[in-house]
């Protein structure tokens, strides 16, 4: 018999998934349609996460998940847990039900994981329960790239090769920083990247996430064994561009001149309970990465 009241199991029930993303849907309209998609990817959310979920007449009212995100900070690989699709509905608010499930969440946690993380734009809510906010930094590179007619192609994952080419460098990927990086994490890169365009440099053997608006360069994350440098990254875009903005720390693209700014990115902030070695690096937890 378990100890705890609200841990449940995906495999155990084939319901809970529809009754846990009823509730996710009504709190983060399109989730399921992200979770969807990384299901195709063959990276579920079921597989990943363990859901703490309080019940009341068999509808699920209160959420917590818990993922595992194998991660590189300051040099040391270490796997930290996530906190992730924190929800409860509206009418069953303030009467303490989160306040129960994200106490056994961190009683769960406590024998797993030195480090939680997690993402939100109500900090408010984890405070008490010894999550603290780390400041984030974007990068900026003024650069005069003025375009390459050898290009990037986006990734196509009806074609069984792309599919299987994005699982084999998640399963292999390198840190894109050594201050912060992801390794062989797939779910939550999924979730978050799988219903975006992602671009591969074939003589690269790079996926990049990436955005272009005008002649300024968005780069989000890096999918590959062997970070290069900002310079072939530019040398594959066929667009002039006049500006780079970084999501993540530029320490291993070879860059000079970068400017770092504090940033909130999508006006969510990054929460730490525990050890972070990182704490008062300038970094940022790349987009792929957040739960």
């Amino acid at each position: 018999m378990s100890q705890y009241r609200f841990k449940q199991s995906f495999s155990d029930d084939p319901t809970l998934s529809d009754k846990l993303f009823d509730l996710m849907e009504v709190t983060f309209p399109g989730l399921s349609s992200l979770a969807e998609c990384a299901r195709t990817l063959g990276a579920s959310w079921e597989t990943a996460s363990t859901p703490f979920i309080r019940f009341h007449d068999d509808i699920a009212i209160t959420h917590v998940g818990v993922l595992e995100i194998p991660m590189q900070i300051m040099g040391q690989k270490v796997t930290v847990g996530g906190i992730h699709g924190v929800a409860t509905r509206a009418e069953f608010r303030r009467r303490g039900y989160y306040r129960e499930v994200m106490g056994e969440v961190l009683e769960y946690c406590h024998r797993l994981y030195e480090t939680l993380v997690l993402t939100t734009p109500q900090p408010e809510f984890y405070l008490p329960f010894g999550f603290r906010v780390i400041e984030e930094y974007i990068f900026k590179v003024k650069c005069n790239s003025t375009g390459s007619t050898d290009t990037f192609r986006t990734l196509d994952f009806t074609d069984t090769k792309d599919y299987t080419l994005l699982h084999r460098l998640l399963e292999t990927r390198a840190p894109v920083s050594n201050i912060v990086g992801v390794v062989n994490e797939k779910p939550v890169f999924c979730v978050n990247e799988g219903s975006r365009p992602l671009y591969y440099a074939e003589d690269l053997d790079l996926i990049a996430c990436m955005e272009i608006e005008d002649t300024r360069l968005h780069l989000f994350d890096l999918v590959t064994t062997q970070i290069c440098s900002l310079k072939n990254i530019l040398a594959k875009i066929p667009e002039p561009i006049e500006e780079v903005v970084i999501y993540f720390s530029p320490d291993l693209l070879d860059v000079k001149d970068v400017q770092s700014f504090p940033h909130a990115f999508d006006e969510t902030v990054l929460m730490v309970r525990g050890k972070f070695a990182a704490e008062g690096e300038k970094f940022m937890l790349p987009r792929s990465a957040r739960c």
